[in-house]
């Protein structure tokens, strides 16, 4: 029996058909080893923050994986590549952007990877997408995600489907 960990995935996009990729990118996180997408948010829409282009989609996806916290971030980066992630210059525009945001309890500092997200608690289209998954949430080193809702709330955020993002799609 494997050990798994829940772990929550930022997604944002805001090349292309965003939402269509936000949904199709939760759909990629099911395929992932030993990984099972427990929850998906609604899809959100938000206007860029520190970031240049159009508004993003954005959506949170509660996994639960065996993958350990760095295997599971170079996995988020080949579906990122796969879906032509470029990063041609610091916040560019993106066709998919995949933020490992929670592993479990557990606090990671190295080189590659920082968990909990440092910027999560500073962006209504995590917190919120993440609140409608868990209003309890707790933030390890930081405290309940609900607190932080205050110092973004003047960051435009809508809700734009309340259907979880983990509809499967049909063209």
């Amino acid at each position: 029996m494997i050990t798994t960990v829940s772990a929550y995935v930022g997604i944002g996009a805001n090349l292309g058909n965003p939402e269509h990729t936000v949904r199709r990118a939760i759909l990629a996180l099911q395929d992932l080893t030993d990984t099972r997408v427990s929850a998906s948010s609604s899809l959100f829409v938000s206007a860029p923050i520190d970031a240049t282009g159009s508004d993003f989609v954005n959506a949170v996806a509660r996994i639960d994986t065996g993958l350990a916290a760095e295997i599971l971030l170079l996995e988020l980066q080949k579906i990122e590549l796969a879906f032509g992630r470029e990063r041609p210059f610091r916040n560019a525009p993106r066709t998919l952007d995949l933020d490992l945001l929670l592993y479990g309890q557990t606090q990671i500092q190295t080189r590659s990877l920082e968990v909990p997200h440092p910027r999560m608690t500073d962006r209504a289209f995590v917190l919120r997408p993440l609140l409608e998954l868990d209003a309890a949430i707790h933030i390890p080193g930081k405290g309940q995600a609900q607190d932080f809702l205050a110092s973004v709330q003047d960051q435009r955020i809508q809700v734009i489907d309340r259907a979880p993002a983990l509809v499967l799609l049909i063209d």
